[in-house]
């Protein structure tokens, strides 16, 4: 779920970062760059909580495509198209995280209901940025 959303995430930002091109280039290849530094810096986090928690995480790129809601793009966009795809994917992210809150919440799982906090703040900064951006 939330982890394979973030590594999924991650890799369509990096791509979108090598790949943008255009008179904005500079800031939107530092920005892409910037949000995908926090995005995988999580990772960890993430897989290790739910190790923590006693339950499996993901094993490949295989189980990280059949469980993310972030889908891939191999497509070739202009840099607002990427601005877009980002914003509306940092915005699934954010669904997901906060049913990982809402879940937590239930399940007394006191530790990542107070990390999740963090994660959805991040999130909402990204989906910020990115629609500052098109303006």
């Amino acid at each position: 779920g939330a982890l394979a959303d973030h590594l999924a995430l991650y890799m369509k930002t990096k791509n979108f970062h090598w790949h943008v091109s255009g008179p904005r280039f500079r800031d939107l290849h530092l920005l892409f760059d910037e949000q995908a530094t926090e995005i995988v810096g999580l990772v960890d986090v993430i897989a290790e909580r739910v190790r923590k928690n006693d339950a499996p995480t993901l094993t490949s790129i295989g189980s990280i495509s059949a469980t993310s809601n972030i889908a891939d793009q191999d497509g070739k966009l202009d840099a607002d198209a990427m601005i877009k795809e980002l914003r509306d994917d940092n915005r699934k992210l954010l669904d997901r995280l906060r049913e990982v809150k809402e879940t937590s919440e239930e399940a007394g799982d006191h530790a990542t209901n107070g990390l999740v906090d963090d994660w959805i703040d991040m999130a909402e900064q990204r989906v910020w940025f990115l629609s500052a951006t098109l303006k």
